[in-house]
């Protein structure tokens, strides 16, 4: 072998250089460098930040102004990690004003480590009126990773104020759309909300910690950064325009992560993915970024798994009122704001985009609107990450590993998210199981459970503010407190005439803690009448409806408003204001015990109809508990869901359905004024809405004002306008009442919501539930856990069940109309309309009021109340096929059907009213009740300007019949069963049908 002197010279070189510079690294933990931080002065020092600004000397006027927000677990100076080639280096270049938002480190400022979210979104809104005052303009607002999400969280705070436009690198929005690592969003949720409760609030996040968590994100890029550091470490030149970069990553670039805010992040962006449905919280007020209507820019990194693709561009559907644009690169996480792909790319594009903001320059081809994002679980495609880390893995390898990746969780993920909802279903099931007639239950002791397992979590929503359960527990209690000291004692009858508000739910709360029945009535409803039905000697009102509630001469106490507000009526003998009580000087009484009620005993009354038709309906606790762990069940209601109220309490869906359900299933609830088409559409994304009650008809005028339409005006004039639907976080609509015609029409405009159909009969313990959604008008099947219920043969006419040779009852066959039965539970009082030798010797079942069908799939479906069945020459003729038959046609708006009398039978009479804009015609009528059979059709149909709604806006047959008999016309329709159409009704035929008034 030839022996070669320069080699040999050339490789004790090379061994020195790596001594001599692995050493310097060993002592000062780098190599030194000439580069220089980019100078900046701090302008403002507060508790929670310090804001810089760089380039201080530069005071060239009328410069577009940028404020940079880090994440928080990443040191200031990542916008200036790349010195001159950084963020505010390039940014000043292209004449932008650079101000920089620096948190600092939990680990050295005071209270670091007790900082939440709320603190550094308000240190981005108090750092932004700053600068906005500095400069005299508004900000382009940037931010990296989370720092991304403070700029949309902030910009919502404000309503936008002071914000020209927002821009975002990797800033994740729909954490469901796109998990990290292609995780099963289930599971992270759940893990997430389990880390949130019970782990990062007591052990800190250190920098260290954060350090090397980011590094084994990636750890191949990691190993394969390092070694390439040792194999040039020889080289200086080669390695110090990437040292500075190498020290941030490595040590400096780090600080820790409060465990407040952590817990925070994970509970309202994790695991209820607040960001996407609306509804988080910043010092108890609801924000959502629905509230974005300034410009936005988003950086996609096409291969970052902490920022998924997906879950970055779930922005464009969460601000549905800005102009939301996308800059997508082939970068990771940091790459995208440091290093060459930054320096080349991102930066200059930034630049472009204010210029273009500005109205300077054209936007550049690589900044295009945002399309609408497919949600899916599934990482980045193999072949996007391959090409990327070529030089990183062997090619095969990824490839394999991604595609196995994708085809297992998209395998499991159904898996998991069914076991997840078994998982929420079975305690409950459990607990429904465990109820008997000793059981203590009630209303104001799972209240009480809720505030003793999460007193600072989120219950109730009103007027943009947030209750928690700790604080409404403590208003519960202090109105007990005032109860007391006006003489109410448990079991004793109380009335509540009060709008939905939180002090109505606080007194029904209330009422039930200390063991009191709670009747609630309508506002504005027979109020003397149903005080004389129920025999109540108190009323609780609020301010609103004092002066009606006064004018019974019942004692009324007032609660509601806070106590700085004015009252209609003086205050006497009989006009109590518990708000003037002082519940720390009420000394509790000896007997008093917190949330006696028994399963057995009665908790509420509920007073329905009018006139002489006005019935009081008596609700057990372990009725309520029935409806209300049914409902939690049937609509997988959980902690991630807020519950939207628009049915009243006084109603037996907002009662035992929207109360019942979301206190059941530890849901949020959110609590509407009025039905205000308006202010619903507002606050469905301010709050978050994912579950919306609703009784009867109520969603008619949110559909006609088509609230989450949005109009594209088309660039032609020719074209017209047209309308198209918003992104809405709602899931779910429960309730009850809803005709088939309008649940068509809500699944259409409210997809891909679906809509869940509650029956509940107020006698026995029947509980339905369309779970499904797929028939509409169907009442569906039994919830699991309520009372066993059996159809029984029943002649209408003469108000009797039909019997079988044996005497016994006999079972309706499918599609044969019968009555209900619901199998009675031990200890009910059958004396009150009971059944016993039913089907078997000794049974006991209640009667239900209504009469059923049964399809071939097991699926129950109303036909009629019994006392509303209309008693033609032809036969019974039932009301609820030909009200779901009618709505079901496109121009019909409401519609009541009756018996009108005329001699000794009654014609089967229908009255409709249109929706504007729209015309119906015979013919229409005509094709739509084919449905039916013949003997089951209207006689007549005709058409009425206004149906008139109650209180829970169920259309009033009353108010109908009140408008006097249908007259002949060209809107009035008789059914003519030899031409098997409607026609219009002639004086002659108007004399033949219906006789002489």
């Amino acid at each position: 072998m030839k022996f070669n002197v320069e080699s040999v010279v050339g490789s004790v070189q090379r061994l020195m250089a790596t001594a001599q510079n692995g050493l310097e690294v060993i002592r000062f933990g780098g190599l030194t460098t000439d580069v220089e931080s980019s100078p900046f002065e701090i302008v403002e020092r507060r508790r929670m930040y310090r804001l810089r600004h760089y380039f201080p000397d530069d005071t060239t006027p009328g410069r577009p102004v940028a404020v940079l927000v880090p994440p928080l677990m990443v040191n200031a100076d990542i916008w200036d990690v790349n010195a001159e080639d950084g963020a505010v280096g390039i940014l000043h270049r292209g004449g932008i004003d650079c101000w920089v938002v620096d948190f600092g480190s939990p680990a050295s400022e005071e209270g670091g480590w007790e900082r939440d979210l709320a603190d550094h979104v308000l240190a981005v809104n108090s750092a932004i009126d700053t600068v906005c005052d500095a400069t005299g303009s508004s900000v382009h607002l940037m931010g990296y990773s989370q720092g991304g999400m403070f700029a949309y969280q902030t910009t919502a705070y404000r309503f936008g104020k002071g914000v020209e436009s927002i821009v975002t690198f990797g800033s994740p929005v729909d954490v469901v759309a796109g998990m990290p690592f292609g995780l099963p969003y289930g599971m992270v949720s759940d893990v997430a909300e389990f880390l949130a409760d019970h782990v990062v609030t007591r052990l800190p996040i250190t920098d260290s910690m954060v350090r090397v968590g980011f590094q084994m994100l990636d750890p191949v890029k990691t190993a394969k950064s390092r070694i390439d550091f040792l194999r040039q470490l020889h080289d200086r030149e080669a390695l110090l325009p990437k040292e500075r970069q190498r020290r941030f990553l490595n040590s400096d670039g780090w600080v820790g992560y409060a465990g407040p805010a952590a817990a925070d992040l994970l509970k309202q962006f994790v695991a209820h993915n607040r960001m996407m449905l609306g509804g988080f919280v910043i010092r108890d007020q609801p924000i959502s970024l629905a509230e974005l209507k300034c410009p936005i820019l988003a950086f996609v990194g096409e291969v970052d798994d902490i920022g998924q693709p997906a879950a970055v561009r779930g922005i464009v559907r969460a601000a549905p009122h800005a102009e939301v644009y996308e800059a997508s690169l082939v970068a990771g996480h940091f790459g995208l704001v440091a290093g060459s792909m930054a320096t080349r790319h991102t930066w200059p594009l930034v630049r472009q985009w204010i210029d273009w903001m500005d109205g300077d320059q054209p936007l550049p081809p690589e900044i295009a609107p945002m399309t609408e994002h497919v949600a899916t679980n599934r990482p980045n495609s193999a072949a996007t990450r391959v090409v990327h880390t070529a030089a990183t893995m062997v090619e095969a390898g990824a490839g394999v590993g991604k595609a196995l990746e994708g085809i297992a969780n998209n395998t499991v993920r159904g898996s998991i998210e069914l076991a997840g909802e078994a998982a929420r279903a079975l305690p409950r099931l459990a607990r429904l199981g465990l109820i008997q007639p000793h059981t203590r239950i009630s209303l104001g002791r799972l209240v009480a459970e809720q505030a003793r397992r999460a007193p600072l979590r989120d219950l109730f929503l009103f007027d943009d503010r947030v209750h928690t359960n700790a604080a409404v527990n403590a208003r519960i209690d202090n109105v007990v407190r005032g109860l007391i000291s006006v003489g109410i004692r448990p079991a004793i009858r109380v009335g509540v005439v009060m709008e939905t508000r939180p002090s109505a739910l606080a007194t029904v709360a209330a009422l039930s803690r200390l063991g009191a029945v709670a009747v609630l009535l309508a506002p504005g409803s027979e109020l003397e009448r149903a005080i004389e039905l129920t025999g109540i000697k108190t009323l609780v009102s609020d301010p609103e409806n004092l002066r009606s509630a006064a004018a019974t001469g019942t004692r009324v106490l007032v609660l509601g408003g806070g106590d700085a507000r004015t009252l209609d009526v003086p205050l006497s003998e009989n006009v109590v204001d518990l708000e003037q009580i002082d519940p720390t000087q009420v000394e509790l009484p000896a007997w008093y015990r917190p949330d006696p009620g028994l399963a057995r005993e009665l908790a509420f009354v509920l007073v329905t109809g009018t006139g002489d038709r006005l019935e009081a309906k008596y609700i057990t606790n372990h009725r309520w508990a029935l409806s209300a762990f049914g409902t939690a069940t049937s609509a997988d209601l959980d902690r991630k869901d807020t519950v939207y109220c628009l049915a009243p309490l006084h109603h037996s869906s907002g009662l035992l359905v929207s109360l019942g359900g979301a206190i059941a299933g530890g849901s949020r609830i959110a609590l509407a004024r009025s039905l205000d088409p308006t202010r619903f559409g507002e606050e469905v994304h301010r709050y978050g809405v994912t579950v919306v009650t609703y009784t009867w008809t109520m969603l008619r005028d949110i559909l006609d004002a088509e609230v989450f339409s949005a109009v594209l005006r088309s660039p032609t004039p020719s074209v017209p306008p047209t309308a198209t639907p918003m992104w809405h976080p709602i899931r779910l609509f429960i309730g009850s009442g809803m005709p088939a015609g309008l649940w068509r029409r809500t699944t259409e405009q409210f997809a891909p919501a679906r809509v869940l159909e509650f029956y509940a009969s107020i006698e026995g313990d029947v509980v339905l539930a369309n779970v499904t959604g797929v028939k509409a008008g169907c009442k569906g099947r039994p919830v699991p856990g309520t009372a066993r219920v059996e159809l029984v043969a029943y002649d209408p006419v003469t108000g009797q069940i039909r019997t079988d040779a044996s005497g016994f009852a006999r079972r309706c066959a499918d599609n044969e109309v019968g009555l209900l039965l619901g199998k009675a539970t031990e200890g009910i009082d059958l004396s009150d309309g009971g059944l016993r030798g039913v089907f078997t010797a000794g049974d006991a079942w209640m009667p239900t009021e209504n009469l059923f069908r049964r399809d071939g799939d097991g699926d129950y479906w109303l036909v009629d109340r019994r006392d509303t069945v209309i008693h033609s020459a032809r036969g019974p003729v039932f009301t609820q096929p030909i009200v779901d038959t009618l709505n079901d046609i496109t121009a019909v708006d409401m519609e009541v059907a009756y018996g009108l009398p005329v001699g000794e039978h009654a014609l089967a009479v229908a009255a409709v009213s249109i929706r504007k804009g729209l015309r119906l015609e015979p013919k229409d009528v005509t094709e739509a009740v084919q449905a039916l059979d013949p003997d089951q059709r209207p006689d007549i149909v005709y058409v009425v300007g206004e149906i008139p709604r109650s209180s829970s806006y169920r259309p009033s047959t009353r108010a109908v019949q009140a408008q006097g008999r249908p007259r002949p016309g060209p809107e009035t329709w008789w059914y003519n069963r030899e031409s098997d159409a409607y026609e219009v009704l002639t004086e002659a035929e108007a004399t033949a049908l219906l006789g002489t008034d």
